[in-house]
């Protein structure tokens, strides 16, 4: 069985309800009709119902089961006004401006939902920015207990493959954070073995990864990973962690051998931790277009509650994906 089925099956054990705020776009709209058809997880789409319900008829998709809340007659809004004031007025938030942000803006109008508890989680990013999804997140959720940094990962599913965990592999940070110091990727790699654990369930084997094994280049970015695996190493001493790894010296065994014996890491990674957002972002593109693997995400890490990002070149197949994932983070909270 795929990965993603499986996540889809621990989804329907638990069904969450998940918010989709951009309906305007239509592989929302297909995404949502399958969710809905696989009971993968409960709909919420924000916006106005009959653009909707014209939008799934011309692409002739069934919403029935969807949830359509509009902001212009939606019961609740003057109480999700109220929590945006409260929650944002030591920022110069009015009642006034949080009314017209609420109205105009869906992406706000689904965070606000999950703060309030009438929804466990929000899918968006298919046709807004990255910042656009997290800055409301941010401002409104605030971070998970215990967490300094919020920060993004996808999971990479690759066909045929005998290296990570049956082929699935979490890549961080490949979508938020564009130049992290050592203590931010020590972070990072802490948060993505969570992630795994919970989302994959394998015990996470974590590679910080270099251009140099062991000291065979000598340069300052190869210096920050071998300070941010060593911060790492003092910080969580249960992680099973190593750098700074080539990845083939952190996925093949026989390169492993030769180039880092000894790792309890080497030839065996689940979790490859980029030291920066250019290595990240390329490397999991490149994975998904050249390996033909499943990329769900940029998830994200560190939020208080769950609300996701999505690629602007997603397919609605991603989107089911994500949502999915996104129901059991959930269950997680």
């Amino acid at each position: 069985m795929a990965y993603i089925d499986l996540i889809k099956e621990k989804a329907r054990m638990d069904k969450k309800t998940i918010v989709l705020p951009e309906t305007n776009d239509k592989r929302t709209l297909i995404a949502a009709s399958r969710i809905l058809s696989e009971g993968i997880a409960n709909i919420i789409m924000v916006g106005n119902e009959e653009k909707i319900m014209d939008g799934a008829g011309w692409l002739e998709v069934d919403l029935d089961g969807a949830k359509i809340v509009d902001p212009t007659h939606c019961d609740k809004f003057e109480d999700y006004v109220k929590l945006l004031y409260e929650t944002r007025k030591s920022k110069g938030m009015t009642e006034e401006k949080a009314r017209e942000l609420l109205l105009k803006d869906y992406l706000t109008f689904g965070v606000v939902m999950v703060k309030a508890n009438d929804a466990d989680g929000m899918v968006a990013g298919a046709c807004h920015a990255t910042a656009d999804v997290l800055r409301p997140s941010l401002q409104i959720l605030k971070t998970a207990a215990g967490v300094k940094l919020v920060s993004g990962f996808f999971i990479i599913d690759v066909p045929d493959c005998e290296y990570g965990h049956n082929g699935t592999f979490l890549f961080a940070d490949c979508g938020l954070n564009q130049d992290p110091s050592a203590e931010e990727l020590a972070e990072i790699a802490e948060s993505s073995a969570r992630s795994f654990k919970s989302l994959v369930g394998a015990k996470p084997i974590i590679a910080m990864l270099s251009h140099s094994t062991k000291g065979s280049a000598k340069h300052a970015l190869v210096d920050k990973v071998v300070n941010a695996t060593k911060l790492a190493q003092e910080k969580y001493p249960h992680l099973c962690i190593d750098g700074e790894l080539q990845p083939d010296a952190a996925l093949v065994p026989s390169v492993a051998k030769v180039k880092s014996p000894g790792s309890e890491v080497a030839g065996k990674a689940n979790v490859l931790v980029f030291p920066n957002l250019d290595c990240g972002n390329i490397s999991y593109k490149l994975v998904q277009r050249l390996g033909k693997a499943e990329a769900y995400g940029p998830m994200l890490q560190g939020i208080a509650k769950p609300v996701n990002d999505l690629s602007r070149g997603c397919s609605w197949e991603d989107i089911v994906g994500v949502v999915a994932l996104t129901a059991v983070q959930a269950q997680l909270v």
